[in-house]
């Protein structure tokens, strides 16, 4: 009976040092420290460099390449895949064109950012959170729909997940960019310079509510602040484009 309960207990600690050793393999590949393209290090190296068996480098591998992130040759090694694989999360910006299209965007960046926001509330840190702050300043000093304020705008939202400590919101946020952020995408030139002033006054407002509830460590005020702030970007978004319309036909 003694060997039955320990096997599934062996079998929990190598799951748990192999995703440990995927965990560390990936971080290796993002850093560049291990290129695209590179063969990785030989099982034995793994093994003598991490510390663990060589059921754990197996299993570690196995993951990568389930992820898509290496492949291995039989007979030369497991190499870093150039290109990520294809089945793994993938939005391409030159195929959001309609409205539609960034509208549900937009949905799924409620869906992500209202719980962000409401993890970063619990879990931030003082430097995240001034972190928050300076890209809040940073946007609030830049010009309307400028190249600048897209940014600081986006910058804000990432460290916003950052503060979550999980790096899956931070990997989905990096995955969306800038590029698909619906702000970037409109043409402000076809919005009345008031309309514009109001826009920015009430975007400006909004930044500020979710800051102050992630500042004062509330998380349902969190996400309430940045569900109410996301929709409305749905709205002036919908918005944006009627005027836009409309003054194409007249």
């Amino acid at each position: 009976m003694e060997n039955q309960s320990a096997q599934p207990r062996a079998r929990r600690k190598h799951r748990s040092l192999a995703q440990e050793l995927v965990a560390e393999l990936s971080q290796q590949i993002r850093d560049g420290v291990i290129k695209r393209g590179d063969k990785l290090p030989t099982e034995s190296a793994i093994m003598q460099a991490q510390g663990v068996s060589r059921t754990v480098v197996r299993e570690a591998i196995s993951r990568l390449q389930a992820s898509g992130l290496v492949e291995t040759r039989h007979g030369i090694g497991t190499f870093v895949l150039d290109t990520p694989s294809t089945t793994g999360l993938r939005i391409d910006p030159a195929t959001i064109g309609t409205l539609r299209d960034l509208l549900a965007i937009l949905e799924l960046r409620i869906s992500l950012e209202v719980e962000s926001a409401g993890l970063a509330a619990q879990r931030r840190s003082p430097e995240q959170l001034a972190a928050m702050r300076a890209f809040l300043d940073q946007l609030n000093q830049s010009a309307a729909h400028s190249s600048d304020a897209v940014a600081s705008d986006f910058q804000f939202h990432l460290q916003i997940a950052e503060a979550t400590g999980n790096r899956y919101f931070t990997d989905i946020m990096s995955h969306l960019g800038t590029t698909l952020i619906p702000r970037s995408r409109v043409n402000s030139a076809r919005l009345a310079h008031d309309d514009q002033q109001h826009y920015q006054a009430r975007l400006g407002r909004e930044h500020e509510q979710i800051y102050e509830a992630i500042a004062r460590q509330d998380p349902e005020s969190a996400r309430a602040a940045m569900r109410l702030h996301l929709t409305n970007s749905r709205e002036r978004l919908r918005q944006a484009h009627e005027e836009a319309e409309a003054s194409k036909v007249g």
